[in-house]
């Protein structure tokens, strides 16, 4: 790998160096406006138009790396955020990376809630949170430290339970797992050295990712609409400020357009229809700013 000596003058940000994680913000980045290449076995990109640098890490290392000032701005997961106790400035969830940390235990486990767990082992990647999270509860355990593989602890004999990132739950079953009480819900975020350098270029960024981020979440609906009943169809889509209204050339009817939630465009377009709306379009926004 090529030397490279860090510039002063461009604002760096980390984001994870592979899996899901990494796919989902250089994608992100890129939506964005963010143009680069990382050339191969790389740690390091520049930005094509702008005076900023991307830095490939490992995820759980970008929280303490962006506390520590190595980068201006980092991509990674509330949960380590939340395990590293870094001080950091949250700026945006980034409404990817959805996940739930939970405490689960054996499906034939007679145990009812975390204080039964008082005296017992507990196996988790994240001994920080877990351990706050059962001292809350009444339970002093003695926790199993890991970097992977946590799921198959109970079966090994290794833990009485474990406290692990929860999906879809398929893991869970395969491992004869069931979830004893959930410790929070997290998702990929975009986080901030609290020594701020370059000000202005970070809230382009910022800006920037926020416009990707909105836009992801919502849908512009069009439809037209008998003037009659304009009224409940504004009730069905009052849009962000408030939709925009336009004459047709039949005085009798007009057309709208409205932002709306992409996951309610479906039961929208239902109720649109149930009071008259016709050419109902759903359109994807891939940026805007509100």
């Amino acid at each position: 790998m090529a030397d490279h000596r860090p510039d002063a003058d461009l604002l760096r940000i980390g984001v994870p160096s592979k899996g899901r994680l990494s796919e989902l913000a250089t994608t992100l980045l890129h939506d964005a406006g963010l143009t680069f290449r990382r050339p191969e076995r790389s740690l390091f990109a520049r930005c094509r138009d702008l005076p900023v640098e991307i830095v490939f890490l490992r995820t759980a290392d970008i929280p303490v790396l962006a506390a520590e000032g190595a980068i201006d701005l980092g991509i990674t997961g509330a949960d380590l955020v939340a395990e590293s106790g870094a001080d950091l400035v949250h700026h945006l969830d980034l409404g990817v990376g959805s996940c739930r940390l939970a405490l689960c235990v054996d499906v034939d486990a007679e145990l009812t809630d975390a204080s039964a767990l008082d005296g017992k082992r507990v196996a988790t990647s994240f001994p920080s949170i877990t351990k706050a999270w059962l001292a809350e509860r009444g339970a002093t355990c003695h926790l199993v430290e890991l970097s992977g593989s946590v799921e198959i602890m109970i079966a090994l004999g290794v833990a009485d339970a474990i406290v692990d990132l929860v999906e879809t739950g398929s893991t869970l079953a395969a491992n004869r797992l069931r979830v004893l009480d959930e410790l929070g819900r997290y998702e990929t975020v975009l986080v901030q050295n609290r020594r701020l350098r370059h000000a202005d270029m970070v809230e382009r960024i910022v800006r920037r990712l926020e416009g990707v981020v909105i836009a992801r979440t919502y849908s512009l609906l069009e439809y037209n609409i008998p003037r009659s009943a304009l009224p409940e169809a504004e009730k069905i889509t009052p849009g962000f400020n408030s939709p925009t209204v336009s004459a047709l050339e039949d005085a009798d009817w007009c057309a709208v357009r409205a932002m709306v939630r992409r996951g309610e465009v479906h039961a929208i377009m239902e109720r649109l229809d149930a009071v008259g709306a016709s050419a109902i379009v759903e359109t994807f926004i891939s940026n805007c700013r509100l």
